[in-house]
């Protein structure tokens, strides 16, 4: 069998041999061959993400890891953006307001960008 008969001329990594199982994946899948599947049902799971597929049509899978949510989705990670948000301001103000911390017992003013 040649490259023209099983349709993957462009497919292999070695001219004029074409690996048994690109062959055998070929004939079984007809066309469906080295095309990803569409998510036909509009659920909230992706399955057709952590895929890829190579030149000889054999697939590379690869570990998602989906969003996690305690009560709605979304929900962790707008907690993330607030406490990131509250973070940022903390240190911003953090060596503004120095007005009474410098006295003759000691130096209550920051030291620097994290509390200490």
């Amino acid at each position: 069998m040649n490259n023209e008969q099983v349709g993957v001329d462009t497919d292999t990594y070695d001219r004029g041999i074409v690996p048994a199982e690109t062959a055998a994946r070929k004939e079984r899948e007809g066309d469906r061959f080295k095309n990803p599947t569409d998510e036909n049902n509009q659920s909230d799971l992706d399955t057709t993400s952590g895929y890829t597929v190579d030149k000889e049509g054999l697939s590379n899978n690869y570990a998602i890891e989906p969003e996690m949510y305690v009560d709605e989705p979304g929900d962790l990670q707008q907690e993330q953006e607030e406490a990131t948000a509250e973070r940022v301001s903390e240190l911003d103000n953090l060596n503004q307001d120095e007005e009474g911390k410098l006295t003759a017992d000691g130096d209550k003013r920051g030291k620097g960008p994290g509390i200490i």
